[in-house]
């Protein structure tokens, strides 16, 4: 079969990027930037300039922080070469030259990873579930907590709610794109807290994208981050909880709150002041 007449069978799910998937789905790296740099001058007065971006996957939200001008330095830290690989082809080599020299990736453990102290670290995505003890946890938090300058802040997401333990796939429709994001909890053990994730794609012609990326973590509560948080040095530690729209739908706008709600699906940011 010629190349040409091959490219005429090939499904959407064939010609996809999963990366580019993955960005289109879950992050929106704009808002994040502005939430990161809001909060940060709320909590110490200034404007961050150098970001650590761990377990940083493509980078998208380091070169989204070089952005915002010639003063922003940006570090990001993952242990997978491939997906580092494609955030340069992809994501920093996009950039203006100027932008491209402020960002720098390293191929590390954020274990053991050493880098300049930094204003602002964050870890999204859930990233650090992966660490499944309090020991191993911990260990992180006091990594993150050494990498920070005097006043530093490290950002960190988590989910949680009743629904967040149950085996489940819930569908997002991307209609502009031509796929649906399938967020699928495939495997939850109530008595250690084991969580199997993955994500799948489907495509408008049918074709699919089975278990493009799999996650087994930790479902970690909001009380033992903060706990595990003051433990390794901080100071303080924040639960930022999402507001809602007229709808009772979240509505982006994260503010910090003690309780939160009863919600049966939530996302939080946790913020740590050194």
């Amino acid at each position: 079969m010629s190349t040409k007449s091959a490219s005429k069978h090939q499904t959407m799910a064939d010609k996809a990027d999963i990366h580019e998937l993955y960005e289109l789905s879950v992050q929106n790296v704009e808002h994040e930037i502005e939430f990161l740099q809001a909060t940060f001058k709320s909590l110490t007065g200034r404007t961050a300039y150098m970001f650590r971006e761990d377990f940083c996957g493509t980078a998208s939200a380091s070169c989204q922080w070089v952005r915002q001008g010639s003063n922003f330095q940006a570090i990001g830290v993952d242990i997978e070469p491939s997906v580092l690989e494609w955030g340069r082809l992809n994501r920093i080599a996009k950039l203006d030259p100027e932008n491209q020299a402020r960002v720098s990736l390293i191929e590390a453990d954020v274990l053991t990873v050493e880098t300049p102290k930094v204003d602002l670290l964050a870890a999204f995505n859930f990233s650090f579930f992966i660490f499944d003890t309090r020991n191993s946890l911990r260990a992180y938090f006091e990594k993150a907590h050494a990498a920070l300058k005097d006043d530093g802040v490290f950002f960190c997401d988590m989910f949680g709610g009743p629904e967040a333990q149950e085996e489940t796939k819930e569908k997002t429709k991307h209609e502009e794109h031509g796929f649906s994001y399938i967020w699928h909890q495939a495997k939850f053990h109530p008595v250690t807290n084991f969580i199997r994730c993955h994500i799948h794609f489907h495509f408008k012609d049918g074709s699919k994208i089975k278990e493009a990326f799999t996650y087994e973590w930790r479902l970690w509560s909001a009380p033992e981050i903060k706990e595990l948080l003051l433990e390794a040095g901080f100071s303080k530690a924040t639960i930022y909880w999402e507001g809602e729209d007229e709808d009772g739908e979240g509505n982006g706008e994260f503010t910090p709150d003690e309780k939160g709600e009863a919600d049966l699906a939530w996302i939080a940011y946790v913020v740590a002041e050194k």
